[in-house]
């Protein structure tokens, strides 16, 4: 069972900064990044890289940050296309129609958590700031996905969602997935209560949930997202072997990258990047 690359920290000299994920990058065709607080024109509390246009930052600063980014990823800002979140266990087929909706023009979906497609060059690209990023890469049928998990997409089960359709759209087979759970916070920083934890007792396994849930004591415990979402996608029929865990906390690491928890709320967005490359499409 090989061990999948974590992620690699790029500082670019003229550029902005990003985090690459070597483990969807050596499966094939694929590019997947994450962006840091650095690098942006954002000001007050959302300093200086801030990637969601629903924070209340100036839309300018915002797409400036986009251009910026895309940019030092080598990529045009116009071939991203922005999910439309709202914790939910939707995941939406993107095609290249969809290039640039969320980020350079208005979309046209709600209630869209997860994307998936097989177009070279369409960059899915979602909000995050403590909750779950999931990576998908297919190198069979050359096909991508990218879905948000808090805890109600994760009880949702949104990995699995997004395998299934990848299985539908594109003939996906799950043993043949990479998959990376990226960065967010951590099972030491990511307290709740104790009617969540009995949601995720419910969702779960027995032995599951044990391995999800610690107790703190007065009604408090420590959840795991990492692992549940691990578990949704073994037993979605991922391999072992193919499941990354970046284990980067947002809240641990708040000084380089967006923490809802951390900053109580006062802050700007995260950004995860997937795409399948134009050049290396088979």
């Amino acid at each position: 069972m090989r061990q999948l690359t974590r992620e690699v920290f790029m500082e670019k000299e003229d550029g902005v900064p990003y985090l690459v994920f070597p483990a969807i990058r050596e499966a094939g065709p694929f590019t997947a990044a994450f962006s840091t607080r650095r690098g942006g024109v954002s000001k007050g509390i959302y300093r200086s890289m801030n990637l969601n246009y629903k924070q209340g930052d100036d839309p300018d600063d915002v797409r400036e940050n986009f251009n910026r980014i895309a940019e030092s990823m080598g990529v045009k800002a116009g071939d991203m296309v922005y999910s439309a979140q709202t914790h939910t266990a939707n995941v939406r087929v993107m095609t290249g129609a969809d290039r640039g909706k969320g980020v350079v023009r208005p979309g046209d979906y709600q209630d869209v958590d997860g994307m998936i497609t097989d177009e070279p060059g369409l960059i899915l690209t979602g909000s995050f700031a403590d909750c779950v990023p999931l990576f998908f890469a297919d190198p069979v049928h050359k096909a991508v996905g990218l879905s948000h998990a808090g805890w109600r997409g994760t009880v949702a089960k949104i990995g699995q969602v997004t395998v299934e359709l990848m299985r539908e759209s594109y003939g996906t087979e799950p043993e043949d997935l990479i998959c990376l759970v990226g960065p967010s916070i951590c099972p030491d920083c990511y307290e709740v209560s104790e009617d969540v934890a009995d949601v995720f007792r419910e969702a779960f396994s027995p032995g599951q949930a044990a391995e999800i849930l610690r107790e703190k004591g007065n009604g408090k415990y420590l959840l795991d997202l990492w692992k549940a979402n691990e578990h949704v996608l073994r037993d979605s029929g991922v391999l072992p072997g193919h499941i990354a865990i970046s284990r980067l906390c947002t809240c641990c690491s708040s000084d380089l990258l967006w923490s809802h928890r951390a900053t109580g709320g006062k802050r700007g967005g995260l950004c995860g990047f997937i795409s399948l490359e134009r050049s290396r499409h088979a």
